[in-house]
């Protein structure tokens, strides 16, 4: 400051400045001395005191204390959205079991419409979402930590104590913070000599009921179900129940999830949030299950009718003739209609086209060498296998045949 002061127009040196400084500073001292703060007075169910904080590890983390019972609630996430800070409300409300009176936070960014005569205005989602759990929103002064010391407190605490494992998944991390918070809030504290999981006890009596829904949080967006039963959002197409199909639904998109609701506010499914061009469809959606693709082979003439009338035999000699590109094939298969079929009978004829398809043969007279072979067909084993001959039977007498007594 001293060189501020000498283009002021100090002239006087270095070691008075200094003393007229440090007076200062003991008559700044003097007056804020006297509008010395005074101890919270908490009252049962009345007070939630909510702040972030970093976290060494780069995370953020949310932090909450009901007032009286010293009961906490540590989380953490990656940002510090309204979306996900109504969200890790919402959870501590299910935690504590009731909605406290008020909810206490400084003057977070997420929550600020603006400011009138040092007042600040809450956004209308937040005024919505308190209005749904039925709490009062209330908020710091500027500059002022001091009136929310009591999570600040607990804010530092989970900053040094709070050990998260090297994981990118928030619901190992989070899962990490329950174990902690149930185990800071299963000792007594030391302000008031009391367990908080025991004075939440008594304080649940006072708080308010939860409501049956949890509002909607995050971006919310209205389609109309199309005749696949699904709706597009951001170009990911979900599917819902079938029997909504040509109404309208509310799909909102928050944390990774895409939760679609009917406009009455029913839940009608729920999906994890996709990629552009991906598809999400579950099968309890639609009235039929899922059928694979059929594109199963269609008889077009009399001699095609018949051919396939073998059985699975011939579907096959037709599918893997056309994959190796047997463009004579409809000309091979009406020689075996006409002629070989007649002279030797449907049984053998199936068994010789299934032998053919077998080896890579598609031809008429490929199919009629086998049939002309007969029984002597060899069938070769695999690698590894056992290879079965067929033996000629001889007779067979016992040891006591050849004794000599027999033999004379």
């Amino acid at each position: 400051m001293l060189p501020i002061a000498r283009k002021a127009g100090y002239a006087g040196s270095d070691r008075n400045f200094r003393w007229l400084v440090a007076g200062v500073k003991r008559q700044v001292r003097a007056e804020v001395g006297r509008h010395q703060r005074r101890p919270a007075v908490w009252v049962p169910g009345e007070t939630l005191v909510i702040d972030w904080g970093l976290h060494p590890s780069g995370l953020k983390v949310f932090c909450a204390v009901l007032a009286w019972s010293r009961f906490r609630f540590v989380r953490v996430a990656r940002d510090e959205t309204a979306a996900t800070t109504m969200a890790l409300l919402a959870d501590c409300f299910d935690m504590l079991g009731g909605v406290p009176g008020k909810v206490l936070a400084d003057r977070m960014g997420c929550f600020k419409g603006g400011t009138v005569a040092n007042v600040m205005i809450p956004t209308p989602d937040y005024v919505r979402f308190a209005t749904h759990y039925r709490f009062v929103p209330d908020f710091c002064h500027p500059a002022d930590p001091e009136s929310k010391g009591i999570v600040e407190n607990l804010v530092g605490y989970a900053k040094r104590d709070l050990v998260l494992p090297d994981s990118d998944d928030l619901g190992v991390l989070n899962d990490a913070c329950r174990d902690w918070c149930a185990e800071v809030n299963g000792r007594e504290h030391s302000e008031i000599c009391a367990v908080p999981d025991v004075r939440l006890i008594d304080e649940r009596e006072l708080l308010r009921e939860l409501p049956m829904l949890r509002p909607r949080i995050g971006r919310v967006e209205v389609r109309k179900v199309d005749k696949l039963s699904t709706i597009r959002v951001a170009s990911a197409r979900y599917s819902v129940p079938h029997h909504l199909v040509g109404t309208q639904v509310e799909a909102v998109t928050f944390d990774g999830k895409v939760r679609i609701y009917t406009l009455a506010g029913d839940l009608v499914a729920d999906h994890c949030q996709l990629a552009p061009g991906e598809a999400a469809v579950l099968d309890e959606h639609y009235p039929t299950p899922r059928r694979a693709p059929s594109r199963g082979r269609r008889a077009r003439s009399g001699i095609e009718r018949e051919f396939l009338a073998l059985g699975e035999a011939a579907e096959v000699f037709i599918r893997q003739g056309a994959a190796a590109g047997m463009t004579m094939l409809p000309k091979e298969i009406g020689e075996i209609v006409d002629d070989i079929l007649p002279a030797h009978g449907p049984e053998l004829v199936a068994k010789a086209v299934a032998r053919a398809a077998r080896f890579g043969r598609f031809r008429a007279a490929d199919v009629r060498s086998i049939l002309a072979i007969g029984t002597a067909l060899p069938e070769p084993a695999a690698a590894g296998d056992a290879v079965v001959v067929a033996l000629p039977t001889a007779e067979v007498r016992s040891f006591d045949a050849y004794a000599m007594e027999n033999l004379a």
